[in-house]
């Protein structure tokens, strides 16, 4: 399964902030709309960075509540990790695992396409772990 057929079958709604944004109101927007992350857009929507709840939390134990009045620019992962809709299921859990993230934006040709989470990859791979044992078990029984 690639990157597109998740996205075909969840969507490809993204939803993005403005680095202006302040982080307390940015923690309520993420509780709002219960997300875990959201892709940070600049100029002609162009990927500025990803923040999510670990980076409030970082901000949080290193600063304490003043944290909350920064702007998201301040603690905002500038450098996104993102992928393409040909990336594999496999591919995309590796880039999870070694970057040590849980949303990874998609891009096509310079552009935020859609979002994926690792629930999204994770569903996913149970679902074709399932059909490859049903599919061994009518194999066997036939």
């Amino acid at each position: 399964m690639t990157v597109k057929q998740i996205l075909d079958q969840k969507g490809r709604d993204v939803v993005t902030v403005n680095p202006t944004m302040g982080t307390e109101e940015a923690v309520r927007f993420l509780g709002d709309n219960k997300i875990g992350a959201v892709v940070v857009t600049g100029d002609g929507g162009k990927i500025a960075g990803i923040l999510s709840e670990r980076d409030i939390v970082r901000a949080v134990g290193k600063k304490g509540a003043d944290a909350l009045t920064a702007p998201i620019s301040a603690i905002m992962t500038s450098k996104v990790t993102t992928c393409g809709e040909d990336h594999t299921i496999n591919q995309v859990m590796e880039l999870m695992t070694n970057g040590r993230f849980r949303h990874l934006p998609v891009e096509k040709d310079g552009r935020l396409v859609g979002i994926i989470s690792i629930g999204d990859v994770v569903r996913r791979r149970i679902e074709d772990v399932e059909r490859e044992a049903e599919e061994i078990k009518a194999y066997i029984a036939g």
